[in-house]
């Protein structure tokens, strides 16, 4: 061996990695369709709250956006999906603390929807979305390392 001998490309993906890797979908799709059942489940309740654009019409959309992005990750391995995953339980879990926490008001057409107690749904639903957080914040590091072999086997 000499000096210029080029490093051997690294291994692809074993097969223990793509269970792993399955996994991850899996909670990651559980997470979001717990989401997407909570929100569908108490939107009347919340049809009041609201003129325009009531709070219940904002959960009906949450549970539209967490039911899509539940079927994306586990029929499309992609990017995009991943991406659209980890967006939507991002900004549902950040929504739901600072409408815990902080009492924003009514913005424009958005309901005031300050309620700072912390009950079982909501438990629930953050418990979900921080594991649907996490599981596709892996999906999507994971991408980025088997991009990066790509292009390291190529060059």
């Amino acid at each position: 061996m000499t000096a210029q001998t080029p490093t051997p490309p690294p291994a692809p993906h074993g097969g223990a990695y793509r269970i792993v890797q399955g996994g991850a979908r899996v909670l990651s799709a559980g997470g979001l369709v717990v989401n997407a059942y909570i929100h569908a489940a108490l939107a009347d309740q919340y049809d009041a709250v609201g003129a325009t654009l009531t709070q219940g019409d904002l959960f009906r959309v949450e549970a539209g956006l967490a039911s899509l992005a539940a079927l994306l990750v586990v029929v499309w391995w992609r990017i995009p999906s991943d991406a659209f995953a980890w967006l939507v339980s991002a900004g549902g879990l950040a929504l739901l603390l600072v409408y815990l926490y902080i009492d924003v008001g009514k913005l424009g057409p958005f309901p005031n929807m300050y309620d700072p107690v912390w009950v079982d749904d909501r438990r629930l639903a953050a418990v979900a979305q921080g594991i649907t957080l996490v599981m596709s914040t892996f999906l999507l590091v994971s991408h980025t390392r088997h991009a990066r072999r790509l292009v390291t086997d190529v060059g």
